[in-house]
């Protein structure tokens, strides 16, 4: 009898400890920044401003002495200087062109915004004296996709926006989150890339993706040891069947051997 029970106890033992293993993970996967006590000196990013792209959406906005030239060419914009973002905006073409008043069209792709606003200036001179224009972005967003709290695509307006001002964005992540493993889908020159961020790593901070751009697509993968308790839910309920079904066999004194 006692080596029958002390059989049955080291298999409830056995049960319970595999399955609690499916949703046990170390701390430092759940963590941002676990190597921030080894970092020694700040990291630098030169980060460089990103370059105008085919569908990109632009705010031009034309100044000049002449009150008439302003309000003919900022009509999107009150008096207060609030913007209808529906009337002022100017979409880049597929061929890297916008279409602007009396000038037609005007090639910026690959352009950063400062450059692009120079040669709108050029091309304005011949029926506009002394104009300043400037040229930024508008309407940017991002696509949050995985373990995310809010899911979608979420729009943002700061000049920078980097890779956990965007998780936040999301509403964070969700206990199944793995922070070693989040992908970065971004266009570059006509091609598709796909980065691996480590969350958990200070070095990103002198990536060129710690800045995330308008149309990047971030996908946070879940832990493969939550993952696999999350989607297996019926294995652990057979766990926990057998082992409870085990207990009340001991107890009845019901298993022979």
């Amino acid at each position: 009898m006692f080596y029958r029970f002390h059989f049955l106890f080291k298999l409830i033992v056995t049960i319970a400890v595999l399955s609690a293993a499916g949703s046990c993970v170390p701390v430092k996967k759940l963590s941002y920044l676990n190597d921030i006590d080894q970092l020694q000196e700040p990291v630098i990013n030169p980060r460089e401003q990103k370059p105008i792209m085919p569908f990109d959406k632009l705010y031009i906005r034309v100044l000049s002495i002449d009150e008439r030239t302003n309000q003919l060419f900022n009509a999107g914009e009150n008096a207060g200087g609030s913007v209808n973002t529906n009337l002022i905006s100017n979409p880049v073409d597929e061929n890297g062109d916008i279409e602007y008043p009396f000038v037609g069209k005007v090639k910026v792709a690959g352009l950063t915004p400062a450059q692009a606003g120079k040669r709108i200036e050029e091309a304005l001179n011949e029926y506009v004296s002394n104009a300043s224009v400037t040229v930024k972005y508008i309407d940017n967003t991002i696509t949050i996709m995985g373990e995310v709290l809010n899911q979608g695509i979420h729009s943002f307006s700061q000049d920078k926006l980097n890779i956990y001002e965007a998780i936040a964005l999301g509403g964070g992540m969700t206990r199944f989150g793995d922070h070693g493993k989040v992908i970065l889908i971004r266009e570059e020159d006509k091609k598709i890339m796909y980065y691996k961020l480590n969350l958990s790593d200070t070095r990103i901070s002198g990536k060129n993706y710690y800045y995330v751009i308008p149309n990047d697509i971030i996908v946070v993968e879940p832990l493969r040891t939550l993952s696999f308790s999350y989607g297996n839910n019926t294995f652990s309920i057979i766990l926990n069947s057998i082992t409870t079904l085990i207990a009340i066999l001991l107890f009845a004194g019901n298993i022979q051997f």
